[in-house]
């Protein structure tokens, strides 16, 4: 079996980064070298304040301090870092297609094929090539025939190894993971090639979490798992609506249904949608895949999971205008929150994007306030909506420093991630500073019911009439 000496790894973002991190971390006798075209990205990565660096996870800045300069190097110099590599990772985007066949739910590729061509351009000796984004079966053949094809001449073990990190958990979840897959060859390189790679994780892994599998259930594995994990979230937010009709409280429901060992009480949580990067671009990835192998079943069954997430957000964004009287032009509504979940500054596909973008259709009057979201951000993913133009986007919505100040005259607040700070909150002095009636709806379920009506507020929250 090879000894891994070098590590590089093309791609910077939310799995790159993190991941290459702990493996510097727990691999000190490994160089791991994360590369990527954008130097803003890696200047941030280097940035001697730990506070800056470009991806907010809990538990990171502590474990790059420890790696970073030792055996942790973040730099823009591709080829070098390919070059000098026993083992390469490739984890840059892979968004879905907006353009040509396949346009709105497959996944583009053409980073993925830049990378492979850049590093059989480069590599002039053996090398294990690692999959980490997430990326449609068979993907790893395409990578393949480019290196086989392009290469000069040396020999590459293609892997599969995707990630199941949950943002605002990465670290822990990259320490403690509950499985490791890797996906390869059956033939005697690669093997080897899966046990170099286990050989690594089992540094702080135990070795029976660390499943070897063919290449393709690697890839499909991926897939599947996100699609079931957002089928129950769809599940509960389906019964939410249903709840709210009927005087039942989806809170109860989902208890006692999770009690039930063979459904169990995870992924359980209604809400106003599940956002992130991850769940609809591998159901649409799913959805793609099974419509190309002619299984239009298949493909309409997990095709309805987006449906209802799609609905849930509308129907909370419907449910702001009909309580406000039916209309909420001119109102102010103060949105706590703007990340797609607690403990990340991502914001991809989430809910608050598109709340937004129907309550701004309605012109109201739109303050955001979020502890790690910046300005730049919130205006970036409502002007990639296109709905209207970047100067209506800017005098319809504010972005706010504080949550207090936001509220001056404010017709409602919305929470739109579950921020612990917002349990926190002076929810008193909110009450002093609205217009009244004031009105709180509750898109996570975090608040307490009680304490809001006692202090004056009409209070909705998900799942509950």
């Amino acid at each position: 079996m090879k000894t891994i000496k070098k590590i590089c790894c093309i791609g910077a973002g939310y799995v790159g980064g993190p991941t290459m991190s702990v493996i510097a971390f727990k691999c000190p006798d490994i160089q791991v070298t994360v590369v990527d075209i954008n130097k803003e990205r890696i200047k941030a990565w280097n940035n001697s304040d730990l506070e800056k660096l470009p991806i907010y996870e809990p538990g990171l800045k502590e474990i790059v301090a420890i790696a970073r300069g030792r055996n942790l190097f973040f730099s823009t110099d591709i080829d070098r870092a390919i070059d000098q590599a026993d083992m390469i990772f490739i984890s840059v985007n892979t968004p879905t297609k907006t353009y040509g066949k396949g346009k709105g739910q497959a996944a583009d590729l053409k980073y993925i094929e830049l990378c492979a061509r850049n590093i059989a351009r480069v590599a002039k000796d053996d090398k294990i090539v690692i999959e980490k984004s997430t990326l449609p079966v068979r993907t790893a053949q395409a990578i393949k025939n480019i290196l086989d094809n392009t290469g000069n001449h040396v020999n590459f073990e293609i892997l599969s190894n995707p990630e199941f990190l949950a943002e605002g958990t990465a670290i822990n979840d990259l320490l403690h993971a509950d499985r490791v897959l890797i996906g390869g060859d059956a033939t005697p390189s690669g093997e080897a090639a899966k046990q170099a790679l286990s050989s690594i994780y089992q540094n702080w892994l135990p070795k029976e979490r660390i499943l070897l599998t063919n290449v393709w259930s690697s890839e499909l594995s991926k897939l599947v798992a996100n699609a079931f994990l957002a089928q129950r979230i769809s599940s509960i937010n389906s019964i939410s609506a249903l709840c709210e009709k009927t005087d039942a409280n989806v809170a109860e429901v989902a208890k006692a249904i999770g009690l039930d060992s063979r459904i169990g009480p995870k992924f359980l949580n209604a809400s106003v949608g599940f956002g992130g990067s991850c769940f609809q671009k591998d159901i649409l990835n799913l959805v793609y895949i099974a419509k190309s192998y002619g299984l239009d079943e298949v493909a309409n069954y997990w095709e309805q999971v987006i449906t209802i997430n799609d609905y849930q957000k509308q129907r909370f964004a419907d449910t702001i205008v009909s309580t406000l009287y039916n209309t909420v032009a001119g109102k102010k509504i103060v949105f706590y929150g703007w990340a797609f979940k607690k403990d990340t500054n991502d914001t991809r596909e989430s809910a608050a994007i598109y709340v937004a973008d129907a309550l701004l259709e309605e012109q109201a009057e739109i303050v955001v306030y979020d502890p790690k979201v910046s300005e730049e951000q919130i205006y970036a993913d409502l002007d990639r909506l296109n709905t209207r133009s970047e100067q209506e986007n800017r005098r319809l919505v504010t972005v706010s420093k504080d949550p207090l100040e936001s509220v001056d005259n404010a017709h409602a607040i919305a929470v739109l991630t579950e921020w612990d700070e917002f349990k926190a909150l002076n929810w008193e002095k909110i009450y002093s500073k609205m217009l009244k009636p004031s009105f709180v709806f509750d898109g996570r379920r975090v608040l307490d019911r009680n304490t809001l009506h006692k202090i004056g507020f009409k209070y909705y929250r998900i799942g509950e009439s």
